[in-house]
């Protein structure tokens, strides 16, 4: 009789494809699965999943985990939902890094201090996996850190010779593994990117069979025309495109979302690879920064604290966030009021008894106008300062989880309940995005199903992404594997209470190693780096 190293016991097995969950078992050899369906043997090691959903693991199509995988590489808050990838990279990546860059990360770090040991990205990939991570590791290399490398943070345009450096430094990190190119346009210096600069750097990507993924230019007043602006950069560049958590922000935008998907599916239907993933929360998470006027950030973090402190800049900061016509991008207005603003991160101590509370509140303890108490602590935190966002509709949120070529994401770092994580107030998606799925949209609101969230939390971005044996429960796939239990799964954390758990996944194994078992975490690390197709490629 056959004995495997692991042997899962009458699961419902739900394998990614989207196809109809069926009971069977599962092995496992070494790091990778060898048998699904019908097995016999035994396992040195067996898990009994009792009819228990046994599913892929998932994808975090984009989490902010750069930092806190450094300072805990168990990722509690993401492992414990079954997440066994984080992608990282959004806009800006952990490299490549020059010297230059490196003085100005090490100058904005936080609470979480670290030596920067690196100038590539797969040298920063590699330093994660070294330290010990317990989930896979992947990143994008960001457009926006490719622009800070050559160009610094000024908004102007690069040289012939510029530009093709920053291809070049595109390629070498598509060569060493990067997914694709990134880029978040509402971010500086993101946003100073033209359209030609940013197909010139697609080209680049898609020389290795990268993917472009983008935060749009405008969710907001100009939706349709970022969208636009996206279908031109994929359709040039001769490349696979994803919309980054897509979604309308403000009540005068939310109508946009139906036009939005029936042009991204009149592409697909005309044959374009173009996607997108989502969070599945009505409210967002960033900094101040990004309802900022542009010129504003023109020429760092240091220029727009020069500008916040000097009256004359200062007012005209003000008028444009003040501003109300619609002919151009004010992301302030979206918001409506700044009721809708909760401040959750900062670095100085003194200011975070603010965490948790709307910026109106801070305002009236501070006896002070609350978009003037917004630029103050900008100055006071020497910082963007965490917030969160409440700008859209729910109902827009379900109408795209039940998108079938949607993914899903956290947005956020990885963290756990105890130790520096606790010194701000994250969003909920931090703790809850992908149990939230299952609880809300699959359990309780029936949008999809369970093999299609299954589906689209593994093969789809797996796919998407064209990682090499990742995403379905298949013989000779990586052993990335999730037991939970689909009429408990829930997430706890709540806006007013966000570090909590979700509950309901019994058992995670990635590469075959026990992280998760019996719903506690094992101390194990066997994260590894993912690459993308370019790698195949050197």
């Amino acid at each position: 009789m056959q004995t495997y190293d692991i042997l899962i016991q009458d699961g419902l097995i739900v394998d990614g494809s989207g196809s109809e969950p069926y009971l069977g078992n599962l092995a496992i050899q070494d790091d990778k699965i060898v048998a699904v369906g019908d097995v016999e043997g035994s396992g040195r090691i067996t898990i009994k999943a009792d009819g228990q959903a046994v599913s892929p693991g998932f994808i975090n199509m984009m989490c902010w985990a750069n930092e806190s995988l450094i300072a805990d590489g168990r990722s509690q808050s993401d492992i414990r939902q079954g997440v066994t990838l984080e992608v990282l990279g959004e806009g800006s990546s952990m490299g490549p890094v020059n010297d230059q860059l490196k003085a100005y990360m090490k100058a904005r770090q936080g609470d979480i201090q670290y030596d920067i040991e690196w100038e590539t990205l797969d040298e920063y990939l590699q330093f994660l996996t070294r330290r010990g991570v317990s989930p896979n590791v992947s990143s994008f290399v960001g457009a926006g850190g490719i622009r800070a490398y050559v160009l610094g943070f000024d908004d102007r345009r690069p040289t012939a010779d510029e530009l093709g450096q920053m291809q070049n430094l595109v390629r070498q990190a598509m060569a060493e593994g990067a997914l694709g190119l990134s880029s978040a346009l509402i971010y500086a210096p993101d946003m100073y990117a033209n359209t030609a600069e940013l197909i010139a750097l697609a080209q680049a990507a898609a020389e290795y069979d990268g993917i472009y993924i983008t935060h749009l230019r405008s969710e907001g007043a100009r939706f349709l025309e970022a969208l636009d602006e996206f279908f031109t950069i994929v359709e040039q560049a001769k490349i696979r495109g994803e919309i980054y958590h897509l979604k309308a922000a403000g009540p005068r935008n939310w109508h946009k979302l139906d036009e939005v998907i029936r042009r991204v599916e009149a592409k697909q239907a005309a044959g374009w690879p173009i996607t997108a993933d989502m969070y599945p929360y009505h409210a967002s998470s960033t900094g101040l920064d990004a309802i900022m006027p542009g010129w504003a950030l023109d020429g760092g973090h240091e220029a727009w604290i020069a500008r916040l402190k000097d009256p004359e800049t200062r007012a005209r900061i003000l008028a444009d966030l003040r501003y109300t016509g619609t002919d151009r991008e004010n992301p302030f207005m979206e918001l409506e009021t700044t009721d809708n603003i909760l401040v959750t991160a900062f670095k100085n101590d003194a200011l975070k008894p603010y965490s948790g509370k709307t910026l109106t509140e801070v305002g009236a303890l501070r006896g002070q106008d609350p978009l003037e108490t917004a630029l103050d602590l900008i100055v006071e935190d020497d910082s963007r300062v965490g917030t969160v966002f409440f700008s859209m509709s729910e109902e827009n949120v379900r109408r795209e989880v039940g998108l079938p070529w949607v993914s899903f994401c956290s947005d956020s770092a990885s963290l756990a309940t105890e130790g520096v994580f606790l010194n701000y107030h994250p969003h909920p998606r931090s703790y809850g995005a992908f149990a939230r799925v299952f609880a809300k949209y699959v359990r309780d609101e029936q949008v999809i199903s369970l093999a299609e969230g299954v589906r689209r939390m593994t093969a789809l971005p797996a796919a998407n992404l064209k990682l090499d044996r990742r995403g379905r429960l298949q013989p000779g796939y990586f052993a990335d594997v999730v037991i939970f239990n689909p009429e408990t799964i829930q997430d706890h954390a709540t806006f007013a209470q966000s570090h909590q758990y979700a509950t309901g996944v019994q058992h995670v194994l990635v590469n075959g190693v026990p992280v998760i078992q019996d719903g506690d975490h094992t101390g194990a690390t066997p994260g590894r780096v993912v690459r993308g197709p370019g790698w195949q490629k050197r």
